[in-house]
């Protein structure tokens, strides 16, 4: 029985992020408007948040589904998740994008395949 999934969600924790950088609100919504384009998604909405005294969680709805961070800049930790939905779309990319923005100095990215249903099942 072959497997298809609807959706890829990857689950990205990044260590050793520069504090600044995991601060900068503009920064981190122009990375991840970029991390979309970059996995072909279409954006369809943005809303971002700047913590006191600090921290920044932000989303970039695509119509795909979404790309998610949470920030905590004493730790150097970033907390993303990439969902996407649809066989143009690779949230890989938008993974890559966002390691070469951050340059963490370690990451953990798991993957999950969601809504996987036999070949030829509908709902």
């Amino acid at each position: 029985m072959v497997l298809k999934g609807l959706g890829r969600h990857l689950i990205v924790e990044m260590w050793g992020v520069d504090p600044a950088l995991l601060d900068d609100e503009e920064r981190l919504r122009e990375m991840l408007l970029k991390a979309a384009e970059a996995a072909g998604g279409r954006i369809v909405g943005v809303l971002f948040h700047k913590f006191n005294p600090q921290g920044v969680t932000g989303v970039v709805a695509i119509a795909e589904s979404h790309i998610s961070i949470h920030t905590w800049p004493e730790h150097g930790y970033a907390a993303i998740d990439i969902f996407t939905c649809g066989s143009h779309v690779d949230p890989w990319k938008a993974f890559e994008y966002s390691m070469r923005e951050l340059r963490p100095k370690s990451v953990n990215v798991f993957e999950i395949k969601r809504g996987v249903m036999p070949e030829g099942d509908e709902f």
